[in-house]
């Protein structure tokens, strides 16, 4: 199970069962935060939907096709990152994350992706990580221009969001990037 401590107030930890209730009244507390720019929020009615959420992610993680880690700020679950696919075949992954309206703007987000970059490409050997964004989500983009990543292009009309298309920013970084920037311990 991964495990990751950051410092004293910050740590990672691979979600599980325990983590349903705790998780799903961050998500419903954050509510309009979230939903600007995921329209899951929609679906998360109740504590039983996380449950379902979570028995897909370990599933993945059993299949060696994903990894989802809480953000741990003092103790409580603050938000949450994700390996979404783990191409083995190609060494490729992608990754999403969300915040807790209550710990935003706290650099929470961007030590916790630089940590499991160093995992990616240290321990799972990836060679390549990208992150997709909305155009127009200026705080989610914010992460990997922060570390570093080379913006790819543009993917129009990628998403659909509350009835209208959202062009997606591609981001990527290569392992031999993540090295020459001296990122990986």
């Amino acid at each position: 199970m991964f495990e990751q401590k950051i410092d004293e107030e910050l740590s990672l930890k691979m979600i599980d069962h325990r983590d349903a209730e705790e998780l799903f009244r961050l998500s419903d507390r954050s509510r309009d935060h979230i939903k600007t720019w995921l329209p899951w929020i929609h679906f998360t009615k109740e504590v039983e939907d996380t449950r379902n959420y979570i028995k897909m992610c370990l599933r993945r993680y059993a299949e060696n096709n994903g990894l989802t880690v809480c953000i741990l700020y003092q103790g409580n679950i603050a938000g949450v990152v994700d390996f979404h696919e783990i191409d083995e075949k190609n060494k490729v992954t992608s990754i999403g994350y969300w915040m807790g309206a209550d710990y935003k703007g706290k650099g929470l987000l961007t030590r916790s992706c630089r940590v499991l970059f160093d995992y990616a490409f240290k321990t799972l050997g990836m060679n390549r990580i990208e992150i997709r964004a909305a155009s127009q989500n200026t705080k989610s983009r914010g992460v990997p221009e922060r570390l570093g990543f080379k913006q790819e292009g543009v993917i129009r009309q990628a998403a659909r969001l509350y009835d209208e298309y959202t062009d997606h920013v591609v981001y990527g970084m290569l392992k031999e990037e993540w090295l020459m920037k001296g990122e990986i311990t």
